[in-house]
């Protein structure tokens, strides 16, 4: 018996070191979207291409209202769960090498949830304008999204993230503006009497549904109209 609880704890802790040097590998997800980059190829003459870069909102938006990615210059590449960090170490191969000429950016709540750790709104700062700093200097334009506004986090409760959210996009829109760069205010539009997401957009208050997609469709339009008027002067 004690043999093989031995045996039985060795194989647990040689599973459990396969599962954690696999993530350690490849910690921003490189894999996800290696081989549709690959098959993707150069825009077509004339194309207006866009990538969404962003979380599980940015994930959720096609698997909820696939009928918005018909559109064949849409190109989304969001992940679940990520944060910020993660999404600037794959910029370059899911944004910058597909050639695209706007990247919508959503991203930041999962960086005030703790998904990847403790980070400051500085450091969410830091890695947002990060990307739009690569994406400018290789002649891309750059739409910033507000965060979405959450009252709680369901798998981290109490972190009372309401007012970090306010005052990161206070930040992302200053800095937006002084840099001659799209701003998409989601926030405005789907906020609570809480500073939450407004309930009849959501079901866990923290990810949209169908009706919140759907109002953040023609606020994401109309930015990508304004960066795609940008580019074809900045060309």
């Amino acid at each position: 018996m004690k043999l093989l609880r031995i045996t039985f704890t060795i194989a647990l802790l040689l599973f459990m070191n396969v599962v954690f040097k696999t993530n350690a590998q490849d910690w921003a997800n490189l894999n996800r979207f290696k081989e549709e980059n690959s098959e993707i190829g150069l825009p077509r003459t004339n194309e207006d291409r866009v990538i969404f870069m962003g979380n599980s909102i940015t994930q959720g938006w096609k698997e909820q209202v696939p009928e918005f990615f018909d559109n064949l210059n849409y190109v989304n590449r969001g992940i679940g769960g990520q944060t910020t960090p993660q999404m600037l170490i794959r910029f370059r191969q899911d944004v910058i090498k597909l050639y695209p000429k706007v990247v919508v950016i959503l991203a930041g709540t999962n960086d005030i949830a703790g998904n990847t750790g403790p980070s400051t709104l500085e450091m969410i700062e830091d890695n947002i304008y990060s990307m739009a700093e690569l994406a400018k200097a290789h002649n891309i334009e750059v739409v910033l999204c507000s965060v979405l506004p959450v009252f709680d986090y369901p798998w981290q409760t109490g972190l009372e993230p309401a007012k970090k959210i306010i005052e990161l996009n206070a930040r992302i829109k200053k800095y937006a503006d002084t840099h001659g760069i799209v701003y998409a205010d989601y926030f405005t539009e789907m906020v609570d009497a809480q500073n939450g997401l407004k309930s009849e957009y959501t079901n866990d208050g923290v990810h949209p549904t169908k009706a919140g997609y759907e109002v953040m469709a023609p606020i994401a339009e109309k930015a990508i109209a304004r960066a795609l008027i940008l580019w074809s002067r900045n060309k």
